[in-house]
């Protein structure tokens, strides 16, 4: 009995997987020359991070974490989110020593226990980035420039920026005083999620999908009307860099997204009401971590989401199909000769590959197009005879011999 793979999780088959390649080169792309370098952190980490770091009240620690307990009898989680695991090695690997502002980047698996929609699997691939050891707002603004560059050069189309600020613990602090008085009235009719919410992150009600919700508290006072001196002119300089560098945005006081770690500047990126990078600044979580009080701010995106609204707008996501060599033996000496030559081809740069099954020489020309072979190489008796290999490329259908200790320097200038 076939055993299927688990709800919520994808197989990426040849003919998807070059989609998520193109968008991944291009995320690779951004941000090499955005000057990040690549992080790669464990899938699993101890439980207590994700606690500590994304925050005991968050959907996310309370609902949706794969949590178990391994043979040592200790609390394991597989990461649902980047920020936290990063974070951690940032501090355990003491890179807070940089004497420059620490840039980094990731690509990988996340898990998320919830209900699979369409954009939203329980294994999902995320792309992230963090910038840690500055509290410039000008690092705001390269993060929001380069989440926007990524989805632009990705090819997207129609997306929208929307930023906040959420403050930081003082202005904080009146604010929920100020939230909660108005909650107060309300608070009986709201989802069972959001009473619950009421005394331990008010700030959370206000991202509520709830549309009742959304409704009982659109007249809510909002963190700008609360936000002190300096985090108020943090948030000025960063609409002005925007502005400088012609960055689109509106400003939506309703963002407080989903984890308790944002402190100043919170924004999203969306589509048609689809959240496709989300983000913000998180001024105190290395020292909450364990770490130094180190400034940081990094955005999060679900690549699968992005993909598939590229896909809806039609966007030609596959890298150049076809290889550049496909090679045709015939019989057993050249079959031979094929093995060790094939070898050659590809130590040589080349994408190159051949029949394993005995076809035909025209079930294997047929075989060439399949794979879209820029060029054929023929060996048969006479060839070796001669020392030779007859070179077919398949856009003229030109044909040529070619001695075999110039076939690689020949296969090469056909490429270009």
């Amino acid at each position: 009995m076939l055993t299927n793979r688990p709800r919520g999780t994808s197989d990426l088959l040849p003919g998807v997987v070059e989609k998520w390649q193109f968008v991944e080169r291009v995320a690779r792309d951004v941000c090499r020359r955005y000057n990040y370098h690549e992080i790669r952190t464990p899938i699993f980490e101890h439980t207590e991070l994700f606690q500590r770091g994304v925050g005991e009240t968050t959907d996310i620690v309370e609902k949706e974490m794969y949590t178990f307990t391994d043979k040592g009898g200790r609390s394991i989680t597989l990461r649902p989110e980047g920020t936290a695991g990063v974070v951690r090695a940032f501090v355990e690997n003491k890179l807070y020593g940089n004497p420059e502002t620490t840039k980094l980047y990731y690509v990988g698996p996340m898990f998320r226990y919830e209900r699979p929609q369409a954009g939203r699997e329980r294994q999902f691939v995320q792309f992230g980035i963090e910038a840690l050891g500055s509290d410039h707002p000008s690092v705001d603004a390269e993060v929001l420039a380069m989440a926007m560059t990524f989805l632009l050069e990705a090819g997207l189309q129609g997306h929208t920026l929307e930023i906040n600020s959420v403050g930081c613990p003082s202005c904080r602090a009146v604010y929920r005083e100020r939230l909660l008085e108005h909650l107060a009235a309300i608070r009986p009719e709201l989802c069972s999620d959001c009473q619950n919410r009421f005394e331990r992150n008010p700030m959370r009600i206000l991202d509520c999908k709830v549309p009742r919700d959304k409704e009982l508290t659109a007249d809510a006072p909002t963190m700008l009307d609360c936000l002190c001196e300096s985090c108020s002119a943090h948030f000025e300089a960063v609409k002005r860099y925007l502005d400088d560098c012609g960055i689109p945005y509106s400003v939506n006081p309703r963002i407080v997204r989903g984890l308790d770690y944002y402190t100043q500047t919170a924004f999203e990126i969306t589509y048609n009401g689809l959240t496709l990078i989300g983000g913000g600044r998180y001024n105190g979580l290395v020292k909450q971590i364990g770490g130094p009080d180190v400034p940081g701010i990094g955005f999060g995106c679900g690549m699968g989401r992005v993909i598939d609204v590229l896909s809806e707008q039609g966007v030609d996501m596959k890298i150049t199909p076809g290889i550049d060599v496909f090679l045709i033996a015939l019989g057993e000496e050249a079959e031979r000769k094929a093995v060790s030559l094939l070898q050659e081809i590809r130590t040589a740069g080349l994408t190159a590959d051949k029949d394993y099954l005995g076809k035909s020489v025209k079930a294997q020309m047929k075989a060439a197009d399949r794979v879209h072979a820029r060029q054929v190489v023929i060996l048969g008796e006479e060839e070796l005879a001669k020392g030779v290999a007859n070179v077919k490329d398949m856009a003229t259908g030109e044909q040529i011999s070619v001695p075999f200790h110039e076939l690689i320097k020949k296969l090469q200038m056909q490429k270009g």
